[in-house]
């Protein structure tokens, strides 16, 4: 099924429930997909480790999936656990820049100019924490930065 990336998606990836995916290969994810994209952040990952080449090419097929194929990643590589220069997801190269952008966010880029900026929920995160940070990153109109909903949740960011 292919899907209008200009079509709001019906609800966010992940249902306002505190019980998480469990199985392998799951992607705690919340996405905000409206037409305005107002906000600080365009949705929330909560991955399960610090290894990315586990942790990201489920999040990349499960975006895909909402709003279309990912070309670039953008990532503080000090966050990660051996960060390649790209990555294949699928029958696609999605190519990894290791931009300061903070190990408390992800952006990802499907166009030249399209880019949704995800805060990354801590592994070790507390799950009612991780749940309420998630919840406010996609909030429309948000303004806070990662470290104001980290501040916010109780939850402590990666040193």
């Amino acid at each position: 099924m292919s899907v209008d990336p200009s079509t709001p998606a019906a609800g966010r990836l992940l249902p306002d429930t505190s019980e998480w995916p469990q199985a392998p290969g799951a992607v705690v994810l919340r996405l905000e997909t409206t037409a305005s994209r107002l906000g600080a952040h365009d949705g929330a990952w909560w991955p399960r480790s610090r290894d990315l080449a586990a942790e990201l090419p489920p999040l990349i097929t499960a975006v895909a999936e909402h709003v279309g194929p990912v070309e670039r990643v953008g990532l503080d590589a000090d966050a990660w656990d051996e960060v390649p220069g790209r990555i294949t997801v699928g029958d696609r190269v999605v190519h990894i820049d290791w931009s300061p952008v903070g190990d408390d966010t992800v952006m990802l880029t499907r166009g030249a100019h399209d880019h949704f900026l995800l805060l990354v929920v801590p592994p070790d995160a507390d799950p009612e924490a991780a749940h309420a940070a998630m919840a406010a990153a996609v909030l429309a109109g948000a303004s806070d930065s990662a470290k104001q909903i980290f501040v916010k949740t109780g939850i402590t960011p990666a040193a």
